[in-house]
Formats: structure tokens, C-alpha cells, sequence
């Protein structure tokens, strides 16, 4: 499917709702309608409420279990959405989107929250080769206060990993990152096991929750210097990964909640995996948010309660490269 090179031809292509639904319709059901409950093909669809009736009577609509499930917002809205979010260098901001589609920031901070969820892709396949991992804390936060340093500061910590490519190193590939309660082993280790294929060869600094990495099926190699900026430059490319993301959480949005970066986690790592080619991005994440259901406003909310939505499960956060 031919999607649009640039802003007049997305402005021309999706002008009005018909084309957005023909679109999205494309997206979820390639080969034809299928009711998502029995299999069956539409018996006919209905133009006044805009839902498909299977041979068994089952009524769907376009948005039915996706991140646009049960919104009051027209597809235009959310297409803009989406491509603002993953087509422009440094994203959007709520602040931003409201004022550029015409809608309330609250409205405008659900959509991109609901976005992020979609694009998630558990299908991606584990990092492999070279791969440089370490951990950074975040000060995601909009007010910030003098914490002592070191990996017991209590800000909210990251670990991140990147595929190093090129005959010398020279360049990065994918990424993965997940936020974790701490720089233990086991927290370490699940998010190493997770992303990355056993065989590769891992280059992380001292920390001794990595020294049972060769157990795991890893070659690992310490990177050791006078300081922890000798460190750093040998770890160039991880480093480099988080110095983006901060510039990203400050820059663009001004800070973030903490209980919230596990959400810009998933976008930064989708945006940097899908950076060559940042127009098909738009087409990518529609065509995953078509299987997702993005957060209700009540479970937002309830991020870090008991039984509160939970943003970007880490046992299923992979972005796919």
C-alpha cells in the first residue's frame, strides 16, 4: 500500500473520514473482512451506525480492539495523531498536538498514551551480535530536586542495550530499554534474557550484577577505565542512546510523570528503531495499534495501583527494528 511521501501528499490522501476508514480498513483486514469473535466474513455493513455484520449476526466496528476502541474523536483526529508522533524528528508533545489538531490537551495526552500502547510489537526478534548494555537514572520528572549519585540515587533507573553494527563499531542498530526497580541481577538479567539472543557478545562496565552473564550463554567483555568517563567513551553508543532520550523527555515534553516512562520508553525506542525511515513509521504503527487496546482513562490513571494498567509489560515490550 503506497503511503504518502510527504505532508501535502498525507494532507491530500486522508482529507476526509471516508479515506481514513478505507485505509484502516486495508490495515486490519487485508484479505477481506473477518469477524474478530467467530472467523466468519460480513454479511453486510451497516453505513448508518458504520459497523460489519458477520454471517452469525456479530457487529464490529472499525476501532473495535484497537487504541481508538470507543473513541469519540473522528479518524482524521487520530491520524494526525499518529503522524505528528512518528513521522516529525523530535515527536509531539500533548501541549503541541492539542493545539495543532484542535482538541483539549487532556484528550490530546490520551491519544498519544493510547498511541505508545499500539506500538508495541511482541513479534520482534531478540537483539543479536554486538551489544553494548547499561543502566542510566532518568529525571523524568517536571520538578527536580538534588538526589545523591550512584546506582542508589532514587530516581527512576533505566537499562537499555543497543546493537553496535559496522566493521568497527561505528554505528548503532536496534535498541530496547525498560525501566526497573533496580540494577539488581535478577531484574538485569530478565531484561538481558528477554531481549537479547543467546551468543551474543555483551559489553557492559564492572557492575558486578553482570558477572553471570557467560552462565547465561553470553560472551561478555568488561569495559574497565580510570574513570567512569573512560568508561562512557567505550560505551559509546549506549551512552549515546540515553543522552538522546533525556534530550527527548526535556526537550519535547518537559519532563514526564515516572509512573508514565515506561510509555515514552516504548515511543523513544520505537522512533530511534524506525529513524531511516520515519514516514513509514505512521503505516507501521497503525497497522500494530490495529491489535491493540490502548488504556480507558480510569486505568491511566491508575498506573502503579494494584491491578492498575500497566504500561508496556515488560515481559512483552519489544519494538520491533
Amino acid at each position: 500500500m503506497e503511503f504518502p511521501r510527504t505532508l501535502f501528499e498525507f494532507q491530500s490522501r486522508f482529507s476526509t473520514e471516508e479515506a481514513c476508514r478505507e485505509y484502516l480498513t486495508a490495515l486490519r483486514w487485508p484479505d477481506g473482512f473477518r469477524c474478530p469473535r467467530c472467523g466468519m466474513e460480513a454479511r453486510h455493513f451497516s453505513e448508518a451506525r458504520r459497523l460489519w455484520v458477520c454471517k452469525l449476526g456479530h457487529q464490529t466496528s472499525l476501532t473495535t480492539d484497537t487504541v481508538m476502541h470507543r473513541t469519540h474523536l473522528s479518524l482524521r483526529h487520530w491520524f494526525w495523531a499518529a503522524w505528528l508522533q512518528t513521522t516529525q524528528t523530535p515527536g509531539v508533545s500533548s501541549v503541541v498536538l492539542a493545539r495543532q489538531i484542535g482538541v483539549h490537551q487532556e484528550s490530546a495526552y490520551m491519544m498519544l498514551q493510547r498511541l505508545r500502547a499500539g506500538l508495541i510489537n511482541p513479534k520482534s526478534t531478540q537483539l543479536t551480535g554486538r551489544i553494548e548494555i547499561d543502566e542510566s537514572f532518568i529525571s523524568a520528572g517536571r520538578t527536580h530536586r538534588r538526589v545523591r549519585r550512584g546506582r542508589g540515587s532514587g530516581k527512576p533507573i533505566v537499562v537499555g542495550a543497543v546493537e553496535v553494527r559496522g566493521d568497527n563499531g561505528e554505528y548503532a542498530g536496534r535498541v530496547r530499554m525498560r525501566r526497573i526497580n533496580a540494577a539488581s541481577e535478577p531484574e538485569l538479567m530478565s531484561f538481558i534474557t528477554k531481549h537479547v539472543a543467546k551468543g551474543a557478545t555483551i559489553y557492559t562496565d564492572g557492575w558486578k550484577a553482570y558477572q553471570n552473564l557467560p552462565a547465561c550463554g553470553y560472551k561478555h567483555n568488561t569495559v574497565k577505565g580510570e574513570s567512569s568517563v573512560d568508561v562512557a567513551r567505550q560505551l559509546v553508543h549506549i551512552h549515546r542512546v540515553f543522552s538522546n532520550l533525556k534530550a527527548w523527555l526535556i526537550g519535547t515534553h518537559h519532563g514526564v510523570s515516572s509512573k508514565h516512562l515506561q510509555a515514552y520508553l516504548s515511543e523513544f525506542g520505537y522512533r530511534y528503531n524506525h529513524r531511516a525511515n520515519p514516514m513509514r513509521s505512521f503505516m507501521k504503527a497503525l497497522g500494530i495499534s490495529s491489535h491493540v487496546e490502548g488504556p480507558e482513562y480510569e486505568e491511566l490513571y491508575d498506573v502503579g495501583e494494584p491491578d492498575g494498567w500497566v504500561h508496556s509489560n515488560p515481559q512483552t515490550v519489544l519494538h520491533k527494528g
